[in-house]
C-alpha cells in the first residue's frame, strides 16, 4: 500500500507542469503589446508590425497591438517593457541604444538591461555604410584615412544624435586612422544625409538603407559597410575590416520581455517570433529594407548585448562622449 502510495505520488508530480511551463501555454494572450521606443515609421517600428502582421495570421484569436512609446534615446520604451507584468502580455522591440550602449551614456537609467529586460530574440541585422561626398574626391577607405591623416581637424562628419550609434562607428574609425573629426549632430539618418549630399559634412556613416538611393544616384559615394561580413545587398561593397580599420556596427533589433518573465515563456514567444521574422514573406519585406532575418536563441542574443557593451566602452571613452 506504501509503494502504492509512493507511485501515485510520482505520477502527479509528472503530471504537474514545472513552475512557469503553465504560463508558458497562455502565450499569447487574448491582447499582446508590442512596444517600439521610437515612434511611427521607424525602423524598429517597422519590423515590429511585420512580426505583429504575422503573430496575427497565426493567432487569429489574439490581438498583437504596437505602441510607440518614443523618448529619451529610446529608454522610455524600453523602461515600458522592463516595468510591465511579466507574464507574455508585453513584449518590445528594442536596439542596441537602450539595451547596451545607453548604460555607457547615461548617469543614471531607469531600468537595468540586466535584470529588468529578459532577452528572447534578435530580430535582425543591418548594415551601415561609411558614405563621404563625392567632391571629397576619395574612392576607398585607404585614400580617406590618408586624407584624414594629412589635415588633422579639417574633417567633419554627420550622425543621428550625440551617442548614437553613427556617432560612435564615425568615433571609432577616427581612433583606428590616428585621425581627428569634427562631429556635428542631426535629428534623423535622412537629415544627416542630406548633410553630407549638401556638403555640409564631408561624410557619415549611416544605416545603409538611408544611402543606397543617393549612391545609385551618384550624389553620394559608399566606401564601406559596416558589419563583419559583405552584406547580401552590397555584395561589392567592402567592410570596414577589409579596408584595414578594425570597426564594427550592427544596426541590430531585438525582442524583449520584463525581466522575471519566466523561461518557458520566454523560450514559447522566442519559438514564434523566431518563425516570424524568418518567413518568407517577412523576409522578403526585410529586403527592401536591407535587413536579415537573425531569430536566435535567448542566449545568443544576450550575448549579441553584452558584446556591444565591450565593444563600444572603449571609444565611448576615449572620445569622451557624454549625454549626462
Amino acid at each position: 500500500m506504501k509503494k502504492l502510495a509512493i507511485v501515485c505520488a510520482a505520477l502527479l508530480a509528472a503530471a504537474v507542469p514545472a513552475k512557469g511551463q503553465d504560463k508558458a501555454q497562455d502565450w499569447p494572450a487574448k491582447t499582446v503589446r508590442i512596444v517600439v521606443p521610437f515612434g511611427p515609421g521607424s525602423t524598429p517600428d517597422i519590423v515590429a508590425r511585420l512580426v505583429s502582421e504575422e503573430l496575427q495570421k497565426k493567432y487569429p484569436g489574439s490581438a498583437f497591438v504596437v505602441e510607440n512609446k518614443a523618448g529619451a534615446s529610446g529608454n522610455t520604451g524600453t523602461d515600458a517593457v522592463a516595468k510591465a507584468a511579466p507574464d507574455g502580455t508585453t513584449i518590445g522591440v528594442s536596439i542596441g541604444g537602450p539595451l547596451a550602449i545607453n548604460t555607457l551614456l547615461f548617469s543614471k537609467l531607469p531600468y537595468d538591461p540586466k535584470k529588468d529586460i529578459a532577452a528572447v530574440t534578435q530580430l535582425v541585422t543591418m548594415p551601415s555604410a561609411l558614405t563621404v561626398n563625392p567632391e571629397l574626391g576619395v574612392n576607398s577607405v585607404s585614400e580617406l584615412v590618408a586624407l584624414l591623416q594629412k589635415e588633422p581637424g579639417k574633417y567633419n562628419f554627420g550622425s543621428i544624435g550625440n551617442g548614437s550609434l553613427s556617432h560612435l562607428t564615425m568615433e571609432a574609425i577616427a581612433i583606428k586612422s590616428g585621425a581627428k573629426l569634427v562631429h556635428i549632430p542631426y535629428p534623423s539618418s535622412p537629415a544627416a544625409m542630406t548633410a553630407v549630399i549638401r556638403g555640409d559634412v564631408h561624410m557619415a556613416c549611416l544605416p545603409a538603407i538611408s544611402v543606397t538611393p543617393h549612391a545609385d544616384s551618384g550624389k553620394a559615394k559608399i566606401l564601406a559597410v559596416s558589419l563583419p561580413r559583405r552584406s547580401p545587398f552590397l555584395p561589392n561593397v567592402p567592410t570596414l575590416k577589409e579596408s584595414g580599420i578594425d570597426v564594427e556596427a550592427d544596426t541590430w533589433m531585438g525582442l524583449i520581455a520584463p525581466g522575471g518573465t519566466p523561461k518557458a515563456l520566454v523560450d514559447a514567444i522566442n519559438k514564434d517570433v523566431a518563425e516570424a521574422i524568418k518567413a518568407p514573406a517577412v523576409r522578403e519585406k526585410l529586403a527592401t529594407q536591407l535587413m536579415e532575418p537573425v531569430g536566435n536563441s535567448p542566449e545568443q542574443f544576450r550575448a549579441v548585448i553584452e558584446a556591444e557593451v565591450a565593444r563600444w566602452a572603449p571609444v565611448i571613452k576615449a572620445a569622451d562622449v557624454k549625454i549626462n
